[in-house]
């Protein structure tokens, strides 16, 4: 058992995971086969959990890959969204301040956000950062607080399921046998759930996120059915305590065995605690098609910079790490996709609002042969309006229909094909709007 001298709380305003490895509580790990636990049906748009695999509104796979970014120290460094996304990354990991330990993220800044992620096409992970080592940092806030902090941003997070994950409580204990991680786990589940959140959950371990007595392993059956939706992912850290390539299979193993969601949501290459093995952490997540998110972008303490993926936050000065990370073996780059959520336009709009143009473009509907899109009906003073949807190719546009409805199914398409398309509304007096953002179809085979 560690100490609480022996005990590294965090740094300022980077991060330090206060872990030692105890080899002793490693042996003899058990890997339970039980399936896991049926849910009732409900309806769920956006993200969900499907036979214990991640997957999209339309049933697509999602294998969350990605990088953390330290958004609550570093609030205006919002550069950050697009270089991630430049590394090949298809989500980001966003810490945010709860008002305990840290400054508390306002409604405005998750707003701002979210237009960051749709607009880089990023799957987009919150999470409430100042329970990390509650029990051993007298500074941390308890899990309680942070399902208070979830319920004051309802507003801003409902209606965006499609790409936005809610992280419970970063690293909600600290190390012990004792706390009672799983019933408060299981109740902030039911509150978040009862307040209307359709948004998929993903729950850290204890331990300083390790688990490192097992308890979120043990009684993970038991959590996932306090979520009546059966939306909810366990989130495993991986630093010191996962050291050899045995304990990263055991770990995981024990969840996909039992068709448990799983999501490796930090690692590093170096640890003061030990060094994890991260060749075996990517090799078993590539192998297994579970997700995995490098710790962090940029801007930890000096003495912790080996975690940085980037030097100063600039995407083309990568470190070891970020060498590494992003093109090594299972690396970043190896098999990364992007949501089909942005592929297919069904996101929405974000950052372009031209004057009397069509607005909250989508696609609604993908068939081998067809595509349905909808929008947003502008009123004209003058009379009627009429909609203009155009093909665009490049700097070409091809009219393809017209219709006084906000919204049209077209035909005859290719399957296996990504198709562009934009609206223009157009008045009774025959004056045309400026165009629509663009949304991109991607058509599935021909059966």
């Amino acid at each position: 058992m560690r100490t609480d001298a022996q005990a590294s709380p965090r740094p300022r305003p980077g991060r330090s995971k206060a872990l030692l490895v105890l080899a002793s509580l490693l042996a003899g790990l058990g890997v339970l086969s039980t399936p896991a636990r049926a849910h009732a049906a409900e309806p769920h748009i956006g993200i969900r959990v499907r036979d214990g695999r991640l997957v999209e509104a339309d049933g697509s796979d999602l294998v969350l890959r990605g990088i953390n970014h330290d958004f609550m120290w570093y609030p205006n460094k919002n550069d950050a969204f697009a270089a991630i996304k430049a590394t090949g990354a298809n989500a980001v990991r966003v810490t945010l301040g709860i008002g305990h330990q840290w400054r508390r993220a306002t409604g405005q800044e998750v707003s701002t956000v979210i237009d960051l992620c749709q607009k880089n096409r990023l799957i987009c992970i919150f999470d409430a950062h100042d329970t990390a080592g509650f029990g051993q940092d007298k500074k941390a806030a308890p899990m309680a607080e942070a399902v208070r902090f979830w319920l004051s941003l309802r507003d801003r997070l409902v209606g965006h399921e499609d790409y936005v994950l809610v992280n419970i409580a970063d690293e909600p204990f600290a190390n012990g046998t004792t706390w009672p991680w799983a019933q408060q786990t299981a109740d902030a589940i039911r509150q978040l759930r009862a307040a209307g959140f359709k948004h998929t959950l993903l729950i850290d371990g204890p331990g300083w996120g390790q688990d490192e007595s097992f308890i979120m392993r043990d009684s993970a059956e038991r959590v996932a059915a306090a979520d009546p939706t059966g939306n909810t992912v366990f989130d495993i850290h991986m630093y010191g305590m996962f050291n050899t390539a045995a304990k990263v299979g055991s770990y995981l193993t024990s969840y996909t065995k039992r068709r448990l969601p799983i999501v490796i949501g930090e690692f590093s290459s170096q640890h003061e605690w030990g060094k994890p093995d991260e060749d075996a952490i990517m090799a078993y997540a590539q192998a297994q098609h579970l997700g995995f998110l490098g710790w962090s972008w940029s801007g930890n303490d000096k003495q912790y910079s080996y975690l940085d993926l980037v030097n100063n936050f600039d995407g083309n000065s990568r470190t070891a790490w970020g060498q590494r990370f992003i093109n090594g073996p299972n690396g970043l780059r190896t098999d990364t996709r992007e949501a089909t959520v942005f592929r297919n336009g069904t996101a929405g709009a974000v950052g372009e609002r031209a004057s009397g143009a069509p607005q909250w473009l989508r696609v609604t509907d993908v068939t081998s042969n067809s595509v349905r899109l909808a929008w947003q009906p502008r009123p004209s003073r003058i009379g009627a309006t009429m909609y203009q949807v155009v093909a665009v190719n490049g700097a070409a546009e091809t009219r393809v229909a017209t219709t006084n409805h906000p919204g049209v199914t077209l035909k005859g398409l290719n399957g296996s094909t990504e198709y562009t398309y934009a609206v223009y509304a157009q008045n009774m007096l025959g004056k045309r709007s400026a165009r629509s953002v663009l949304v991109a179809a991607v058509t599935p085979p021909a059966r």
